[in-house]
């Protein structure tokens, strides 16, 4: 199932884009998954790391290690580390039963992911908004991250919102290794 996802992860995401502007009104299907960092990655940006993404429609890949927690504060807001691209931006994963107004990468129902200052602000000065902030995301040009799928780094699983909105995230990596090691996974 692994190996299906791998081989299937651009073709996959980009038909799921594809149907986006004709799903308006109508529920979005899924756009994300989980990266799991293989023990043998040893990029000191991404090792141990359990990645949520997402495909842009230009066929990039954004997202945001779920896994590395910082000391750092925005307006008194936890800020994790999301990633080494542009550090200094606040990137917001969120929970919304609309579609935001401002620019958002869809990722689950009801789940997006966005550095728009206005959508952050808002979550901010909402005291009922579920959401997580980053610093900087993680980001892959169009065919990078396949690339890095053919050198055998990642794991792929399915992402979820549990997962993303989950407490304590000490042990996420090693259960998610565990998970996806497994034969048939």
């Amino acid at each position: 199932m692994t190996n299906f996802l791998v081989a299937r992860f651009p073709c996959f995401l980009a038909g799921l884009l594809l149907a986006l502007g004709a799903a308006a009104q109508q529920e979005l299907p899924p756009n994300g998954l989980l990266l799991i960092a293989k023990p043998s990655l040893v990029d000191p940006n991404f090792a141990r790391s359990v990645v949520l993404v997402t495909q842009a429609p230009d066929y990039s890949t954004v997202g945001v290690i779920l896994n590395r927690p910082t000391s750092v504060r925005y307006q008194g807001q936890l800020v994790r580390y999301g990633g080494p691209v542009m550090p200094q931006v606040v990137v917001a994963v969120f929970r919304s039963e609309q579609t935001p107004k401002e620019a958002a990468f869809h990722v689950l129902k009801n789940l997006y992911l966005s550095m728009h200052p206005q959508i952050v602000d808002g979550l901010i000065a909402n005291e009922k908004a579920r959401y997580r902030l980053y610093g900087g995301f993680s980001g892959w040009a169009p065919r990078q991250l396949e690339s890095e799928f053919g050198r055998d780094g990642w794991y792929v699983l399915p992402a979820d919102e549990a997962t993303v909105f989950r407490e304590d995230m000490g042990g996420l990596w090693e259960e998610l290794v565990a998970r996806a090691a497994k034969p048939g996974a």
